[in-house]
């Protein structure tokens, strides 16, 4: 077997169903990740592709699946009434992943898909080790007052946030002061000169990108890769 093994993964014994892509790697090393995308992408989206490969690579079972909004349909941004379905989602999705990885099981996501991670855990602080948010998306581009903070406090998984110094969703300065509202462990890995699609759509170094996700995830959570 290959170091990133991938392939397509539907579970549809469960509602909402899961379906996304799986990587395997050739030596695991018992830890699982489940990533999802942001507002108007999907599964496929560059970044979450090439991050599966490179933690894959390392060791760790990656599952990035369709939120069930997207599963619902194939384009466009989730509408008001999805967000509690895609966390249920999410929970299936963690539930299939759990099958083949028997240590820690971890959740990331870019955007959309982070911040229904992160309330999932708000939800269920014991449901997954640590989280791995991208882009969070703090309000919408040029208006700060409509922040989307309110389940933070109640935050206590351990917390890896990525943020571009240009992304309109929110600042770093915004973003550090964000995290002292949270009672988890966290921390915030800047991106240089990167929007909210931390460079997969610029000029950012893409491999040193993942290179230093992987890195600060491993660090920070205490992980072996």
């Amino acid at each position: 077997m290959p170091a990133n093994y991938i392939r397509e993964f539907v579970d549809g014994t469960v509602d909402p169903k899961v379906r996304g892509f799986l990587h395997l790697p050739e030596t695991p090393n018992g830890d699982g990740l489940v990533m999802s995308h942001g507002a108007g992408s999907s599964a496929v989206a560059p970044l979450l592709v090439a991050l599966s490969e490179t933690f894959s690579a390392n060791g760790f079972t990656m599952l990035r699946c369709d939120l069930p909004y997207r599963q619902s349909r194939s384009f466009g941004p989730p509408g008001p009434g999805d967000a509690a379905r895609d966390r249920a989602g999410l929970k299936n999705a963690l539930a299939a992943l759990r099958k083949m990885a028997s240590g820690h099981l971890f959740l990331g996501g870019h955007s959309y898909g982070g911040r229904q991670s992160s309330m999932l855990c708000a939800e269920e602080p014991e449901i997954v080790s640590g989280l791995l948010l991208l882009s969070y998306p703090l309000h919408p581009p040029r208006r700060p007052e409509q922040q989307r903070t309110q389940h933070l406090p109640d935050l206590r998984t351990p917390t890896l946030f990525v943020q571009g110094t240009r992304d309109p969703f929110g600042s770093i300065a915004e973003m550090e002061r964000t995290l002292k509202m949270i009672p988890a462990k966290t921390k915030l890995l800047v991106v240089e000169g990167a929007g909210h699609d931390l460079g997969f759509k610029g000029k950012v170094n893409r491999e040193e990108l993942r290179q230093r996700v992987l890195s600060e995830f491993i660090h920070f959570l205490g992980v072996s890769s």
